[in-house]
């Protein structure tokens, strides 16, 4: 009879470590990160966050994707195709925040957890990471740009797309401090977008000489801004007349500024936004909240505030941003 009776145990015993196998692979949690754009600099460093984050936490598959070019509706796809496929989680660079309410509430509505990068103004989502106040921020570029241009001069803003929120913000508080401090600096017309794009910033940067002959200084906001700017400042003979100020990062902008085709950049590293916003992520994957001195365990988010969003979720913010100019941005490997 133990003979017997031995073949039926090993059997029972295997289908149930294979039920158990199952239920483990079941339970594995998922986050995925969406960018704007694949294929940037900015936003390859952000995925060497996301990867950081996967290697210290192997019970979780984190991952990042992203639309081939920087629109909307592509986005909006990848992110319904996720939320269709149930993910655990979802860390979003939103490129128009609005354009996905609908969706992210339906995520909310399946158990979905949200957090969202660059973009304060969603109603729909757990919690929104913020590296710093983008007025601010924005204002603090102004102020070095004011600075080179002697506080005076015709200038210009460019943004990647207006319906992208921190990048508004940012223009706007660089208008803003401009207005209230300098009144002999001009604005010569109003914010130029350039659909995150480097040849289209390249473009606009372009008419805008031709247009305006006395521009004397720029301020960009999209990563892709001050190269496009860079570019057609050089081209046009004019490096070290301009004043270039934005947003980058030192391995791209590195070269102009050599050439004093840009002046400055300002920038949060992308790679710890990256693992910070999964780190919220797995902490609301395991209940738990975001408060005033959370620590999430990347330079500048290191002790967070929390302030309430225009939905039910949050704002999380961080502390500080990089000034780099040719004289420090050699400091970066990236």
């Amino acid at each position: 009879m133990k003979l017997k009776t031995l073949p039926m145990c090993l059997l029972a015993c295997t289908l149930g470590m294979s039920f158990a196998a199952g239920a483990n692979a079941e339970e594995k949690k998922s986050i995925v990160t969406v960018v704007k754009v694949t294929g940037i600099s900015w936003f390859t460093r952000m995925e060497e966050g996301v990867k950081a984050f996967a290697q210290a936490n192997p019970d979780i598959n984190a991952s990042q994707t992203g639309p081939g070019r920087a629109d909307a509706a592509q986005q909006l796809k990848i992110v319904q195709d996720l939320v269709a496929k149930n993910v655990s989680a979802l860390a979003i660079v939103p490129f128009d925040p609005p354009t996905l309410e609908p969706i992210l509430a339906r995520a909310k509505s399946r158990g979905i957890k949200i957090v969202t990068h660059e973009a304060d103004n969603l109603k729909n989502t757990d919690y929104d990471l913020e590296a710093f106040r983008n007025n601010e921020y924005g204002a603090d570029l102004n102020e070095r740009l004011a600075k080179c241009m002697s506080n005076k001069g015709d200038w210009a803003v460019l943004v990647g797309s207006l319906g992208s929120r921190s990048q508004v913000q940012w223009a706007q508080g660089g208008i803003d401090n401009a207005k209230a401090k300098y009144p002999e600096l001009n604005l010569v017309t109003t914010m130029q977008e350039t659909n995150n794009d480097g040849e289209k910033a390249y473009q606009v940067a372009q008419q805008l000489l031709r247009k305006y002959p006395n521009l004397t200084g720029f301020q960009g906001s999209s990563s892709l801004d001050v190269i496009g700017i860079g570019r057609a400042v050089e081209e046009a003979g004019k490096a070290g007349k301009i004043c270039v100020f934005g947003t980058g990062l030192p391995g791209e902008a590195g070269p102009y500024m050599e050439k004093d085709a840009i002046t400055g950049i300002a920038f949060w590293d992308p790679k710890d936004a990256g693992i910070a916003m999964n780190n919220v992520a797995k902490m609301l994957l395991e209940g738990k909240t975001i408060e005033n001195g959370t620590n999430l365990g990347v330079p500048g988010y290191e002790k967070v505030t929390v302030e309430k969003g225009p939905g039910k979720g949050m704002i999380i913010r961080g502390a500080g941003w990089v000034r780099v100019d040719k004289t420090n941005y050699k400091q970066y490997n990236f």
